[in-house]
């Protein structure tokens, strides 16, 4: 087994993580650094040419423009050539497809093992960037797991000449009804709120998904809640009635989960409903000694998004400061439109 010897080791190569390895890489601390998956896993599975709701300069890592053709927000291929550019331009060395499955302390140190067991890493500080959607949510209801139940919209195509249900009534939700009935599908969206909020939803959005509604080119099901799933229908309960809704598919848009187990491996305690990590907000220390959270890891299971990439770039140079032992930087004013 090959094993690497650093100081610091940052787990996840999301936008944060890549963000850190630049920051670290300039100030010539040895580092190393992991994934579980590819580079910008998380956006990776967002659906074609999805755009962002943050404009370019929000999203920008490491001190380095983001340029669209249009001059628009990005969409989702744009941000991941971005991202690859970015690896390519700083020379960073990202080992990815290695899960990381134990972490230990030793003398001091953290001693990493990943699920391929050919690396090994011993570190003196360790940092996770691994993020806050690992998996979707479940309503836990029969039928839930049936192949016609999709928790992703891979590509509208998918459902041209379909009757397909949309369970949400946030951004994705949203941003999934409109894009299918584009191309041809018959949509039908249960929502278990009586409309949809503004504040959720991007702005250029809410008007289409509304005129919709009103014209019944979208069937609207709200203050409802899927309790059972067919081959065939979907039951929804709003109140003390049932309604049975006929779906081709369903496509379940409720949100995502973080997955805690490397906090739990690392003895980091957890907090609150969202079960977020306990840190230092001036250092991004945990209560572990020498363990580090960035980006959106630190939010836990997000119901309300409050922490989003434009909002944690000040995470990088906590972090930084704090490896060097020098006074943290300045909180930053709040963002006036934080993203979707």
């Amino acid at each position: 087994m090959n094993t690497l010897h650093t100081d610091v080791a940052i787990i996840g190569a999301g936008p944060i993580g890549l963000e850190l390895a630049v920051a670290l890489k300039k100030k010539g601390i040895d580092y190393a650094h992991f994934d579980a998956k590819q580079i910008g896993y998380t956006i990776s599975w967002f659906p074609p040419q999805t755009r962002f709701f943050s404009s370019n300069e929000r999203i920008a890592i490491a001190g380095v423009p983001l340029q669209t053709p249009d001059q628009g927000k990005a969409t989702r291929e744009t941000y991941l050539a971005y991202l690859r550019s970015i690896v390519q331009q700083f020379d960073l060395k990202i080992h990815t497809y290695h899960p990381l499955t134990g972490i230990e302390r030793l003398n001091g140190e953290f001693i990493l093992s990943f699920r391929d067991g050919v690396v090994r890493c011993r570190c003196r500080r360790l940092v996770l960037c691994t993020g806050g959607t690992d998996r979707p949510r479940k309503l836990g209801i029969p039928g839930e797991d049936l192949p016609h139940v999709h928790s992703y919209l891979r590509d509208p195509h998918d459902y041209f000449a379909t009757r397909l249900l949309i369970v949400g009534g946030k951004n994705s939700a949203v941003e999934s009804a409109l894009r299918c009935y584009q191309a041809g599908a018959k949509i039908a969206v249960s929502y278990r709120k009586a409309q949809f909020d503004p504040r959720s939803i991007k702005y250029w959005l809410l008007p289409e998904i509304n005129g919709l509604l009103h014209e019944g080119k979208i069937a609207g099901h709200f203050e409802t809640t899927p309790i059972r799933i067919t081959p065939t229908h979907v039951t929804l309960r709003k109140g003390d009635s049932i309604v049975e809704v006929p779906a081709d598919f369903v496509l379940m848009q409720i949100g995502f989960e973080q997955n805690t187990t490397l906090f739990k491996l690392a003895g980091i305690e957890l907090s609150g409903d969202c079960q977020a990590p306990v840190f230092d907000p001036a250092t991004m220390e945990t209560d572990v000694p020498g363990l580090y959270v960035a980006g959106t890891a630190v939010g836990g299971t997000q119901d309300k998004y409050r922490v989003f990439i434009e909002n944690c770039h000040v995470h990088v140079a906590r972090i930084v400061s704090a490896l060097l032992g020098t006074a943290p930087p300045p909180t930053p004013k709040p963002l006036e439109l934080p993203e979707s």
